[in-house]
């Protein structure tokens, strides 16, 4: 485990340790729970679960080109 060094405003401070006091947990351990949630909401992981609920949802747009068209025009030659 490794020593770091944050710096907090007074009513994060505060709360931290009402939190901790509450909780009966150590302030690092409060901090450390908090880092790991932020670590998991963005890892790959939730990246491709995000992705996959996003997937369609173009789905029956007529506002938008179709791709295969704008596809083609990449193509050399074209």
């Amino acid at each position: 485990m490794f020593r770091t060094q944050i710096y907090l405003t007074e009513d994060e401070k505060n709360a931290l340790q009402n939190i901790s006091y509450g909780t009966g947990k150590k302030q690092s351990e409060l901090i450390r729970q908090a880092v790991d949630q932020l670590i998991e909401k963005f890892s790959n992981t939730n990246r491709l679960d995000f992705l996959r609920k996003a997937r369609g949802i173009w789905k029956n747009r007529n506002d938008i080109p179709a791709f295969e068209e704008i596809r083609k025009s990449w193509d050399r030659g074209e």
